[in-house]
């Protein structure tokens, strides 16, 4: 008798013990769940974080993703370095030196002739190979697609360009013409030179420091584009609705 009831009692233990397994398994199962719950609510919150431009990508695939995002990003600190350099190099010879490019370049030309001259020469008397000059011909390819791209966006400019100045936008027409005065401003303070290089310049430091502090100026830049909207806003509701209600009754009254 007391064999069978230190059986039945271990039977029981063992009853105990599962069930209390599967309790916990489940608790476990649930709160997984849960979490999983809370996961991907949280989820959209982060998805929907304000970017530059509405942007969905990291900085390297906006600029493309290949050797210029590269060269912009500092990933190549190598050719990064050498194309800031020759730019820099390139403004200090014309713009403090006073040095043309026509005179630059007839300069350089008569210099790698002579060299080039003196080396095929030379090679008689030292007994050695004259130097490999590659033949340079220019793919029919690959100048019709270079045509080709930049018929269809000039072309796609002077549409617009139209389209603004026949009024059908008063808003673009506003912006292009603040933009050409801007430029015209910029342009009266700086040459041409000095704007490209200036655009280089921008171009190697601007995406960087970009990159490295994203999140302060996305919300810096969110806080200024809701303050912005605001006042365009009130703009648009004082001036630019009343400007675009009176020239349409201006056409209307000119097609009747």
């Amino acid at each position: 008798m007391a064999e069978r009831t230190e059986e039945s009692a271990s039977v029981a233990e063992s009853l105990v013990d599962d069930i209390a397994e599967k309790f916990h398994s489940h608790d476990s199962s649930a709160s997984e769940s849960e979490d999983e719950k809370l996961d991907a609510a949280s989820s959209p919150i982060k998805e929907k974080v304000w970017r530059f431009f509405g942007r969905e990508q990291p900085v390297h695939d906006v600029f493309g993703g290949g050797k210029p995002a590269d060269v912009f990003l500092w990933r190549d600190k190598k050719v990064s370095s050498g194309v800031l350099g020759v730019a820099t190099a390139t403004w200090i010879l014309f713009e403090l030196f006073q040095y043309h490019v026509l005179t630059l370049v007839c300069h350089g030309l008569i210099l790698s002739m002579a060299i080039l001259f003196l080396w095929s020469n030379a090679t008689i008397f030292i007994n050695k190979s004259p130097p490999r000059i590659p033949e340079i011909h220019i793919p029919e390819d690959l100048a019709v697609n270079i045509a080709l791209t930049l018929r269809c966006e000039i072309n796609s400019i002077f549409s617009m360009l139209r389209d603004i100045a026949l009024g059908r936008d008063l808003r673009k027409f506003l912006a292009v013409i603040a933009g050409l005065w801007i430029l015209s401003v910029i342009g009266n303070c700086y040459s041409l030179l000095t704007l490209f290089y200036l655009v280089i310049v921008f171009l190697h430091t601007l995406p960087l420091l970009y990159e490295k502090y994203e999140d302060k100026v996305d919300a810096f830049g969110e806080k200024a584009m809701t303050e912005i909207k605001k006042q365009y806003a009130v703009f648009d509701a004082k001036f630019l609705s009343k400007i675009q209600m009176g020239y349409r009754k201006i056409r209307s009254s000119k097609s009747v």
